[in-house]
């Protein structure tokens, strides 16, 4: 048997659960994978406190990193007891010591990521790498990103240091010197931000990466040269009404961030490391809002 955590609780202070379920075997093209690592990725829990269906149950856990222990018919490129990181297939968790990756949704582990370092990459990397490349940008343009100091948004800033983008992000003034610390420049929440961020940027920017939403992204969007620019991964409908669109996934970002990461250019933010016995804990720090990057669930 499997324990893994969903979100089909109805109690109103917890949405998590522990069900023990047989070990899942791969379907064709499928990856059975022994989990090392995987993220506590706040979107989930956003997902999962708005409440979920009984009978399909949002299984915790989209993002993990581990040991291949069987292989899915016609799967080719993998070998079991081969370390990888990947995209946890739907109908499946990966806070569990087992899970489901899709095969194309998977690439080998370098020796020199962690597991719980690889374990950011699959979702979270894949989303900074995408953001910063779904337009064509040339060295010296400006990027602002909405919600830099989280996971996603320091890795955005750090991949447009690479590319020798101008970078600019919002969040809280808490967060300035570990948002500076990647070369970019910290504009402050609150009131008046508009007139912070135009004095910011004068001249406009070339891209807003909206990873916050609502009312920070019809800010933001205002200092777009054009509307082509904004690009969300957390509002899409916000986006399109604007003119932008939503983040697009496209099928060579992981394994073009994991060589990236492997290569010590872009260093992801873990902000804790927890054991899977102690899950509710970390929950407990992305709901209060207070995980300001990465928190990575310890499996085995």
């Amino acid at each position: 048997m499997s324990t893994t955590y969903d979100t089909t609780s109805s109690a109103p202070a917890r949405f998590l659960e522990q069900s023990d379920t047989p070990v899942p075997a791969p379907g064709p093209g499928e990856l059975g994978v022994r989990v090392r690592a995987a993220v506590l990725n706040p979107l989930n829990w956003t997902t999962a406190s708005a409440g979920q269906d009984p009978q399909r149950p949002d299984w915790l856990g989209r993002e993990v990193a581990g040991i291949v222990t069987t292989l899915g018919e016609g799967v080719d490129g993998f070998a079991v007891g081969e370390a990888i990181l990947g995209r946890v297939a739907a109908g499946h968790g990966g806070f569990g010591p087992n899970t489901i990756v899709r095969a194309i949704d998977a690439v080998a582990k370098p020796r020199e990521i962690s597991f719980g370092t690889a374990a950011t990459i699959p979702v979270a990397g894949v989303a900074a790498y995408d953001g910063t490349h779904q337009i064509d940008l040339q060295a010296g343009q400006t990027v602002l990103i909405l919600g830099i100091d989280g996971g996603v948004g320091l890795m955005a800033a750090q991949i447009g240091q690479v590319h020798e983008f101008t970078v600019l992000g919002t969040g809280p003034e808490a967060s300035r010197d570990l948002v500076e610390a990647t070369g970019a420049t910290l504009v402050s929440d609150g009131d008046d931000l508009l007139t912070r961020l135009r004095h910011a940027a004068p001249d406009g920017v070339d891209l807003v990466l909206d990873l916050v939403g609502g009312d920070t992204l019809r800010i933001g969007a205002q200092l777009a040269t054009d509307p082509a620019g904004i690009i969300s991964a957390a509002d899409a409908p916000t986006a399109a009404e604007l003119g932008g669109a939503a983040l697009e996934r496209s099928a060579d970002a992981l394994a073009k961030i994991t060589g990236v990461i492997e290569y010590g250019l872009v260093t992801p933010h873990l902000t804790a490391r927890y054991p899977l016995d102690r899950l509710d804990e970390a929950i407990a720090v992305v709901e209060g809002g207070h995980a300001g990057g990465l928190i990575v669930i310890d499996i085995d």
